[in-house]
């Protein structure tokens, strides 16, 4: 599938050079060619001459002149010069420059000439793109995968695309005004979703200022009974987190200053959920819906929805309801949540928890350079791949905007850090690139997309155990697919879409409609083909499986079914997406039953004692809440 969809945009020359580095074919639908590479098929009276090499030659090329003049004639396509280049490959050179539906046109009439083995345009290759930051030679992550394996070899990708203007979500601590994340350019307008002043640092609850005040500890704080209560005991600097990613993802590139991000124009919304000790899980939830350009009580809608949104949280106990229930809802809007796997210390579990565990999101781990995984980083049946998380000291640590202020705001620098917090904006980075080339991509199609596309993991070393808490040789039950590979990810993203419209909850033994209408191809093909097949879930039977828009009736059971919409388009290239149906009902709330007294009246004294005993109730419970809901750690 990759490689006729590189063919089919015209990604004909991924040439490897030597030390000057690689050379790429510019992949564009409108991209200009002034001819084609032809290969003729050989021919019978080619063979057998007895003739000297130099009137073989001369034979060779009337002959070859004769061939193409019939395939001049055979195919309709005229004012053109032809040369040889080496055996049997002739260069056609156009009176004209041809693009677009024209050159698909003038490639497929010759491709079904009798004459003719094979047809390439003659396009203008690239160098690789090498960005001119100062600091883009520390930021190893991004180099060469020769030196370390899980390098990302950006440069390469950067030859396809350098990415487009998609809007990326940062749902963390804010994010400071920086040079390399210049607001007016780089960053949006945001929101800041902390509610208690407790933990907010900068005076107010929610407002429109997503900036970051700082998220640092002082020793009185931590001397605290509530900063206690919540396991933030020591005193602890600013992390500047929000910063630090949004420069992953998308620093002003080839400026001439500090680091490179993953996609040169993408657009970084900030959502301030995380102050002191952490972010409550009410303010995650919310900032994430709201990122998605869903409602929120009380905040004003969102006018720049976020198409990748990066969550960078670990956390401590599996997926919960109201969880699984925000993702959902964001995932069905088409807008795709990458989330850290995890940091673990000591004997702690390296067992994925919420949100990595949830259905639904790109969970991402970190191997360290060499390719191992980190002795850090949470694993589990959910992980989607693995990608760069730094480890160590500074030469094998991640580099990106950063301020060096500790318990104050400092000043705006290029810092170092480690963790899978900083592995998931790689995968967020390269998702944005694969949505500059294909827009219609589906979370479910992403994710897809990026683990078929993986560099496989390395070998060499001691095997991860089932809790790995050391470096160890991944494998694909608690790791994932692979390790993340940008240039392999964005070449998919040319296949087609298969886009499958949301249903919502039907009822058992409603008709469900099956629509693919949505689904698109990349540049000027059309879907040619349509295929729709069920996944999970017996006595089911699909009215039209090869018609864009069809129907299911579903059973009068209720129960989780899932379907496969296969498209394929006018140059045979394909994708699929699946669609959930869960019309499994809620549970119930429990009905408390109420006495009384034969005139429906309540016991006066009754009725008091249980105002008391609601009251005092209230007040431990909300000591209690403070403890248990908060606060989700960074990753």
């Amino acid at each position: 599938m990759l490689q006729t969809g590189m063919r089919r945009f015209l990604l004909p020359l991924l040439l490897i050079l030597s030390a000057l580095g690689a050379a790429q074919a510019q992949a564009s639908t409108s991209v200009v060619a002034h001819g084609l590479i032809i290969q003729l098929k050989p021919s019978a009276q080619e063979g057998g001459s007895r003739e000297l090499p130099s009137v073989q030659k001369a034979q060779r090329d009337n002959l070859a002149q004769e061939r193409m003049q019939t395939i001049k004639q055979g195919s309709g396509i005229a004012n053109f010069a032809h040369r040889e280049i080496s055996g049997n490959h002739r260069l056609m050179r156009f009176a004209a420059p041809l693009q677009g539906t024209a050159l698909e046109d003038t490639m497929r009439r010759l491709r079904l000439h009798p004459d003719v083995a094979s047809v390439e345009p003659n396009v203008r290759v690239q160098l690789a793109q090498t960005p001119n930051d100062t600091r883009f030679a520390d930021q190893w992550h991004l180099g060469s995968s020769t030196l370390r394996p899980s390098a990302l070899n950006m440069t390469q990708t950067w030859a396809i695309t350098t990415g487009t203007s998609v809007v990326v979500a940062v749902v963390d601590t804010g994010i400071l005004p920086h040079p390399d994340l210049p607001g007016s350019i780089v960053v949006l307008p945001g929101y800041d979703f902390i509610e208690e002043l407790e933990f907010s640092n900068d005076g107010s609850g929610r407002d429109a200022d997503a900036r970051d005040p700082g998220d640092w500890i002082t020793q009185s704080e931590a001397d605290s009974t509530l900063f206690s209560s919540l396991g933030c005991r020591t005193l602890r600097n600013a992390s500047w987190h929000g910063t630090f990613i949004a420069g992953q993802i998308a620093a002003s590139t080839d400026n001439d200053l500090g680091v490179s991000g993953l996609n040169w124009n993408a657009k970084i919304l900030p959502v301030r959920v995380s102050g002191k000790c952490g972010a409550q899980l009410s303010d995650i939830l919310d900032g994430m819906r709201w990122a998605a350009g869903l409602p929120v009580e009380g905040v004003p809608p969102n006018q720049h929805p976020a198409k990748v949104i990066n969550l960078s949280f670990g956390g401590d106990q599996a997926c919960t309801s109201s969880y699984q229930t925000v993702i959902d809802e964001i995932t069905a809007l088409g807008t795709l949540i990458v989330v850290a796997a995890g940091n673990g210390e000591g004997a702690e579990s390296r067992l994925l928890k919420r949100p990595a565990d949830c259905r639904g999101v790109m969970a991402v781990g970190a191997v360290q350079a060499n390719g191992l995984k980190t002795t850090y980083s949470f694993v589990g049946s959910n992980m989607a791949l693995m990608a760069s998380g730094g480890h160590g000291s500074t030469p094998t640590l991640l580099l990106s905007t950063d301020n060096d202020g500790k318990q104050a705001l400092g000043n705006n620098v290029y810092g170092y850090k480690a963790g899978t917090s900083f592995s998931a904006p790689l995968a967020v980075g390269v998702a944005s690139l694969m949505l500059a080339i294909n827009p219609s991509l589906t979370p479910d199609a992403l994710i897809a997309r990026m683990k078929s596309s993986a560099n496989p993991f390395v070998v060499s070393g001691t095997s991860c155990s089932v809790n790995p808490t050391v470096a160890c040789v991944c494998n694909t039950a608690q790791c994932g697919a692979g390790m993340l590979n940008p240039l392999g990810a964005v070449e998919a993203s040319y296949a087609p879409a298969a886009v499958i419209a949301q249903v919502g909850k039907p009822a058992p033994g409603s008709v469900v409609m099956l629509d693919g209408r949505s689904s698109s191809a990349v540049g000027t093909p059309t879907i040619s083909s349509y295929a729709w097949s069920v996944v999970q879930g017996s006595g089911l039977s699909i009215t039209s499986p090869t018609a864009s828009l069809t129907q299911v009736i579903l059973p009068a059971t209720p129960g989780v079914f899932v379907f496969k919409l296969s498209v394929t388009d006018s140059l045979g290239d394909s994708g699929e997406a699946l669609l959930r149906v869960d019309n499994i009902p809620l549970p119930e709330p429990v009905a408390v039953a109420s006495g009384g007294s034969g005139g429906g009246g309540a016991d006066p004294l009754l009725w008091n004692g249980a105002l008391i005993v609601l009251v005092l109730f209230t007040f431990l419970l909300r000591g209690v809440r403070r403890t248990s809901k908060r606060h989700a750690k960074k990753a």
